[in-house]
């Protein structure tokens, strides 16, 4: 997430199932690593292609070759008088981070989350010592909302305080 040397190959789209294997892939190395998604299960085969169905959108960013780089998963974070608030979660994988991937799923998730009618982009548990993320997510002008002390459990049981945040999106931006 660091850099954006690369960024210029790198493109953001909808994912097919030629996606999915790679997808499940990248998702359950962030999963395995402990360190930054909540979830602690690892997806299937099959779980994979019902979850990333189950989003609002589900995009992946690929190279100039078409190798998927990571992924981004947006959804309603509420419901009800709350469903005009959308969350997402990306995952980029290992061998491809520092290069813009993150960057430009976030961006492309933010515009994503515009076009399906979402006014607020809220991030519900930022790892406080996950700099990258909370570098990328300021520099893209999310506005932190707060602090969770011991939010997060790792794997070895330690806690790790949270952030969230949020950001304009859509119709929001223009009122």
């Amino acid at each position: 997430m660091a850099g954006t040397g690369n960024a210029a190959a790198i493109v953001v789209r909808p994912y097919g199932a030629e996606d999915l294997a790679a997808m499940r892939d990248i998702w359950n190395e962030v999963v395995d690593a402990g360190q930054s998604f909540p979830q602690e299960d690892r997806l299937t085969a099959e779980a994979a292609a019902d979850f990333f169905a189950g989003q609002s959108a589900a995009s992946v960013a690929v190279d100039a070759a078409g190798h998927v780089l990571g992924l981004s998963v947006l959804h309603p974070n509420n419901v009800g008088r709350c469903g005009h608030i959308a969350n997402a979660s990306y995952a980029v994988a290992g061998a491809a981070r520092g290069r813009g991937v993150g960057e430009a799923l976030v961006r492309a998730s933010l515009e994503e989350a515009g076009r399906l009618g979402f006014r607020i982009l809220q991030f519900n548990a930022v790892a406080m010592d996950n700099a990258p993320a909370r570098r990328l997510y300021e520099k893209l002008g999310f506005t932190p909302l707060g602090v969770i002390p011991g939010g997060f459990r790792r794997p070895d049981g330690s806690y790790v305080d949270i952030a969230l945040y949020w950001h304009a999106v859509g119709k929001a931006l223009l009122s």
